[in-house]
């Protein structure tokens, strides 16, 4: 009787240490940043921290005067956003709520972050509509968002929107932070296919230093990191004590284990 328990016991250990090992490389899939379009552009890695509501709250800022008057967000409402980042209601309502509601009322704290650009204006006005930004630190990664927003350049060629980026060449997205950063080209070694870029060369400064606008777009990317998984500094501290926990009942379950088994030769 007691083999054929031990026997169960192997049985069982082996079916999930085999689990394990199938499953390595699916988690090692979805935890690697996506690279620049086309794999070809290194992404830049800024220091990025969640639990900076300071960090946050210029993000915050920054994404609704920027961002928001083309990009949706309706996923995250601002009311979850006040609780989060140490705002009041009355802060929120104040700085960063500017949209109406069908009956031409401000928009209430409870609602989600929408924008009042229809889809049919922004298919005409860009020739897509522009995408919502809510998930999008999950879908491309804080590097890419970083990266992107640091690599936008002139583009004469583009009548449309004038720039072009390095991130994902032929985005329909102008440069809405040019005034921040000014305007850059990208140097180049070498011609034709064999040409390697090797930065950029900046054309007119602009309002922000170099380090100024890296630090703007560092908030602006942590703050859409934060709406892309609101709770995961919640997650974060609750599975500390998950751990802490099985670690007390992975001790106690052995010695249960030696003192039910000591008589077992």
């Amino acid at each position: 009787m007691m083999s054929t328990i031990i026997n169960k016991v192997k049985s069982a250990a082996k079916i999930l240490s085999v689990a394990a090992i199938a499953a390595a490389p699916l988690m090692l899939s979805v935890s690697m940043p996506v690279n620049a379009a086309g794999g070809s552009f290194a992404l830049e890695t800024p220091r990025i921290d969640v639990s900076n509501k300071k960090s946050l709250q210029r993000g915050a800022k920054a994404y609704v005067n920027y961002c928001m008057g083309c990009h949706t967000a309706d996923y995250q409402r601002y009311s979850r956003l006040a609780t989060d980042l140490g705002l009041s209601e009355d802060d929120v309502a104040g700085n960063l709520i500017f949209t109406t509601d069908k009956a031409g009322e401000t928009t209430k704290v409870g609602s989600l972050m929408f924008n009042n650009m229809s889809n049919d204006y922004g298919r005409q006005a860009f020739g897509v509509v522009p995408p919502n930004l809510a998930l999008t630190a999950r879908s491309r990664g804080e590097d890419w968002i970083y990266t992107y927003l640091k690599s936008f350049y002139r583009d004469d060629s583009r009548g449309g929107v004038g720039v072009n980026n390095l991130v994902y060449p032929g985005a329909a997205m102008p440069h809405v932070l040019w005034e921040q950063q000014g305007w850059q080209e990208p140097v180049y070694e070498g011609e034709g296919d064999d040409k390697t870029f090797t930065g950029f060369k900046q054309v007119t400064e602009g309002t922000l230093s170099t380090r100024e606008y890296d630090a703007l777009i560092t908030d602006i990317t942590a703050f859409m990191s934060y709406m892309a998984d609101p709770i995961k500094q919640t997650r974060h501290r609750i599975g500390m004590f998950v751990m802490l926990f099985l670690l007390v009942l992975t001790a106690i379950s052995y010695l249960l284990k030696k003192e039910y088994w000591k008589d077992v030769v």
